[in-house]
């Protein structure tokens, strides 16, 4: 995909990653410790590695990152979701790339889900000059693991989808 359409196509992605992360913001989710999401933008993250590849991902993060930090009302929030946004996504684009074929998407996003919340609380650490934060990691990783697993079903079936009904000419 060139040009123009693939611009739009992009623009779409990003636009339902923010919708995604607007939505999520929303849900009454019970409090079980701080940073405990369900990441739900971050299916049209691993849609974007797969359908696009790393730079067109990397730029849907950012966006969704920068407009859903503005949208939300907290500017500050940009610096965590943007570091476990990149860090996610990075770690997601290798395993796809380099181990994809040992690992399906469900095993794939559970790894970016644990990256996404290590390097929230590496942010989060280095702003309260604090890294005693790190005892919150057990309970994020085992967040991930359930919230990574939902992710990694419903990007699996939205690309199948997308590839099955989607003319990429």
């Amino acid at each position: 995909m060139k040009g123009t359409k693939k611009l739009a196509v992009l623009a779409l992605f990003v636009s339902m990653a923010l919708v995604l992360h607007v939505v999520e913001n929303l849900l009454p989710i019970p409090y079980i410790a701080p940073g405990v999401k369900l990441g739900l933008a971050n299916i049209v993250s691993l849609m974007t590695i797969i359908i696009f590849g790393f730079k067109e991902a990397i730029a849907v993060v950012l966006l969704r990152t920068f407009l859903g930090s503005l949208l939300g009302g907290v500017p500050s929030g940009f610096f965590f979701s943007a570091a476990g946004g990149v860090l996610s996504t990075v770690v997601m684009y290798i395993m796809y790339t380099w181990v994809g074929t040992k690992f399906s998407l469900v095993g794939i996003s559970v790894v970016g889900a644990i990256a996404h919340n290590i390097g929230q609380l590496f942010v989060a650490s280095l702003i309260v000059e604090n890294f005693g934060l790190y005892v919150y990691l057990p309970v994020l990783m085992i967040s991930a693991v359930i919230t990574g697993t939902f992710i990694g079903i419903t990007a699996n079936y939205a690309v199948g989808f997308i590839n099955k009904n989607v003319d990429y000419d």
